[in-house]
């Protein structure tokens, strides 16, 4: 399938999704709160991880249905999963509204960065309404097991990010070290949003399982993507400055595998290199980006990347074919050759 085949079919969900968040923001009674949410909520996000929820959903449903009762295109979801699907589309825009202001970030998909079209308070004053929106919603549509994994989630991602700042800080280059951040950060979410998906309509252990397995390699695998788009993206594409989780001293899979390959002299400029001031780490990213293709660095990320996609894909065969799993599998695809 491809990305217009894909978007094609995704966008009547899409179209729902937003409908709904534009219901979330007319709730919030303060003119300049609903302002910023609205522009963070409707600058340009791809909805992937409530359309992830919808998926999955459908994928459950249609794989417990006997034969020839109803076509898949007659199955309409539940006006109350769609509204589940927001909690992980307000987790999402408020876990961004966080890293820019942490990340000092000057734009976000081709715009001004929230932080920097207001000021810091304001943006983390909002990602923490969102936050606070996500739950009450969650906490009046799901059972308390699904709500429990949405608040662990929560509380993953906000330990992931300490673990990000503490690598940074003592130049952790172990590899597990990087995978915890992920999972914690990106990895988690995804795999729950597809996780709770299955669980609102009741699917079995089995199956709910194999969609945690599938969000999270799709969670890792996007967020590894993400990582070489930092190096090797198109800022027109991405929306934000080429190097800017470099400049930040974040250390990321294509770096720490090019540093274990690299001759201990090469290693040890890179490492005083991240142990200098941002403006001087972004100054020498061409340098950077030619040390990680040398030693291997990026060749290795992307394979992994490739890898996940593989696992999470084949966790997807206890469902029959049907078209929210080649949707879903076309979305794992798409993740791999992504510009933005």
């Amino acid at each position: 399938m491809n990305r217009e085949t894909l978007i094609s079919h995704l966008q009547p969900d899409i179209q729902a999704i937003d409908q709904y968040l534009e219901k979330e923001c007319k709730n919030i009674s303060s003119p300049s709160l609903r302002e910023i949410i609205q522009y963070t909520l409707f600058n340009g996000g791809k909805r992937i991880r409530p359309v992830l929820t919808i998926l999955s959903s459908r994928l459950c449903v249609f794989a417990r249905m006997p034969e020839n009762v109803a076509e898949e295109d007659e199955l309409h979801p539940p006006e109350n999963l769609y509204r589940l699907a927001t909690v992980f589309e307000l987790i999402h825009a408020a876990s961004l509204l966080h890293d820019d202001v942490l990340d000092n970030a000057e734009n976000r998909r081709g715009k001004r960065a929230t932080n920097k079209v207001w000021n810091n308070s304001q943006a983390i004053l909002a990602g923490d309404h969102l936050h606070t929106i996500a739950m009450y919603l969650a906490g009046k549509l799901v059972p308390q097991r699904i709500f429990n994994q949405i608040s662990q989630t929560l509380q993953d991602m906000i330990e992931a990010e300490f673990l990000q700042i503490q690598i940074s800080e003592t130049i952790n280059l172990a590899e597990e070290s990087y995978f915890a951040v992920l999972k914690g950060k990106t990895g988690g979410l995804i795999g729950t949003a597809c996780e709770a998906g299955g669980r609102f309509l009741e699917a079995d252990e089995d199956q709910c399982a194999a969609l945690r397995t599938y969000g999270d390699a799709l969670g890792l695998s996007f967020q590894i993507i993400d990582d070489l788009l930092d190096f090797q993206g198109n800022p027109a594409s991405t929306g934000k400055e080429r190097g800017s989780d470099f400049r930040t001293g974040r250390i990321t899979l294509p770096l720490i595998h090019a540093l274990r390959q690299a001759k201990e002299e090469e290693r040890e400029g890179i490492i005083n290199l991240l142990q200098s001031e941002p403006e001087e780490r972004l100054a020498r990213l061409d340098q950077v980006i030619d040390f990680i293709d040398k030693n291997g660095g990026f060749a290795y990320t992307r394979q992994g990347a490739e890898t996940l996609i593989e696992a999470g894909c084949s966790a997807l065969e206890v469902f029959p074919d049907c078209q929210a799993k080649r949707s879903l599998t076309a979305l794992a695809n798409y993740t791999l050759s992504r510009e933005k």
